[in-house]
């Protein structure tokens, strides 16, 4: 599970980390409009606030946030699926939903929870990036800045923490941590040669 500020870098060190086949990209729903270039059911399965939230009353969310104004969730069964098969599942997740995956009661997400945030050189350079993408007003950016602000004060609540610097030594770092996670002693399974 990975965190980080709107602007850091997440989506970009997560699209990198997603080449590799032996880790599954958990696709979060949203009800926030698709942006040009997103695909549904690639970058987001897009809904409307009515299916998010029927959902959410089915129980089928392992967890969701309403963040500036729409909603964002993790569909449950699909991430439960691919660990009981196994395999690796890599959540793109904002601190909220972070919160809510650690207090989770399921055993295989507790067994298998490696959270890890990515903490930006500061709010100057985060501003930087932001109005780089081009993707918000002025308004949104000091919007987006406030909660940054914010949900860097969280960093402490991670299991890891990457000061981020350049993509490609951020990425270096997100994959050492995957590789030291498959090798802790509880996660082998020395009986089945694996």
């Amino acid at each position: 599970m990975v965190s980080a500020p709107s602007g850091t870098g997440k989506t970009t060190l997560c699209t990198n980390v997603r080449q590799t086949p032996d880790l599954i990209y958990s696709v979060s729903v949203t009800t926030r409009p698709k942006r040009p270039g997103e695909k549904d059911g690639a970058d987001y399965f897009f809904q409307s606030k009515t299916e998010f939230e029927n959902k959410l009353k089915e129980g089928g969310m392992l967890e969701y946030a309403d963040v500036y104004g729409h909603y964002y969730g993790t569909p449950k069964a699909p991430v439960l699926q691919h660990l009981a098969e196994g395999r690796d599942v890599l959540l793109d997740i904002d601190v909220q939903g972070a919160r809510q995956i650690r207090e989770s009661k399921d055993p295989q997400i507790k067994a298998s929870l490696a959270d890890i945030f990515i903490m930006p050189p500061d709010l100057e350079e985060l501003r930087r990036r932001l109005e780089g993408r081009g993707t918000e007003n002025a308004k949104q950016i000091a919007t987006r800045i406030a909660a940054a602000d914010a949900e860097m004060a969280d960093w402490k609540s991670y299991r890891y923490t990457i000061l981020s610097s350049s993509m490609e030594e951020d990425l270096i770092k997100f994959r050492a941590i995957i590789r030291a996670e498959r090798y802790l002693s509880r996660r082998l399974n020395l009986q089945n040669g694996s």
